[in-house]
């Protein structure tokens, strides 16, 4: 397998809750409607890929101003400081490839010296905290970041046959909603609190780098726990419980069951070893 550099790092999902979303939400608004220029410029660039997928910067200012090749070039150039950012008298200004909200994804096959580019898994959570697209825009986004996201995006269609428009609680996490509070725990019957709070204990080395592998891992993970998540509310009555939801995905789709069962089985070692520490302490021996 041929890795690529994608020129850019991030981490882990408790990074992008600490430090990639309110830095993100600072240097490129935290709303599609209270933005500076500069904020204006790079939201209509993450909108883009959000949108199209994998592009070239010339790609970007054509789709943008597709009926001006003078002006394209323009955009093109200010679409290239955007990502790499700038030098100037010594100083060396962030893009937003620095920042690990988009990444590189090999060269244009038509155009061998031209980088393309797409959002990165961070860089798709903030389109979705900030930019408010539609689900039809959210559909169309997750078919083109299929093999970024397999185990959501790549089964978006069957997923949503199942649970209908909660699959968009993706923009939960978006929130950086992590659900690891105790506070998830008051339900004795359901994991859901342990099973969120092992995902960072697994993950817990990768604050400061992950590899887009074992981030779309991570989300994945929460994303199959939170369904365990129901909301009590006497005006709320449901037909199907979270653990209904679950079992309902994986009676159809055996590969996702095996994974899934996987991830559990190993937060249940895991609970099952810190237990025979407690045991085994000797603190009141």
């Amino acid at each position: 397998m041929v890795v690529i550099d994608q020129g850019t790092h991030y981490g882990n999902l408790l990074s992008y809750k600490f430090y990639m979303r309110p830095t993100a939400h600072r240097m490129y608004g935290n709303s599609a409607k209270s933005k500076t220029k500069h904020h204006e410029n790079v939201q209509k660039l993450l909108q883009i890929l959000f949108t199209n997928g994998t592009c070239t910067t010339w790609d970007m200012a054509k789709i943008r101003f597709h009926d001006d090749i003078s002006i394209t070039r323009t955009k093109e150039k200010e679409y290239r400081r955007l990502l790499i950012g700038r030098s100037d008298r010594g100083k060396h200004s962030e893009g937003i490839l620095d920042m690990g909200m988009i990444v590189r994804d090999g060269k244009n096959p038509k155009k061998k010296t031209s980088d393309q580019y797409r959002l990165s898994l961070h860089g798709i959570l903030y389109c979705l905290d900030v930019l408010n697209f539609s689900h039809n825009d959210i559909d169309n986004m997750a078919s083109n970041y299929t093999s970024v996201l397999p185990k959501i995006f790549g089964k978006w269609k069957f997923l949503k046959s199942i649970i209908g428009d909660k699959i968009f609680k993706l923009q939960i996490l978006s929130k950086g909603l992590l659900l690891d509070n105790p506070e998830t725990g008051k339900n004795q019957d359901s994991p859901l609190y342990e099973l969120m709070s092992f995902i960072h204990i697994k993950y817990r080395k990768n604050y400061e780098s992950i590899s887009e592998e074992d981030l779309a891992e991570q989300i994945s993970y929460w994303f199959y726990t939170f369904m365990l998540y129901q909301r009590s509310s006497s005006k709320i009555t449901t037909t199907k419980t979270g653990t209904q939801t679950l079992q309902n995905i994986f009676r159809k789709d055996d590969e996702l069951q095996r994974w899934y069962l996987e991830f559990f089985c190993e937060a249940e070692n895991y609970y099952k070893k810190r237990l025979r520490t407690l045991k085994n302490s000797k603190i009141f021996s």
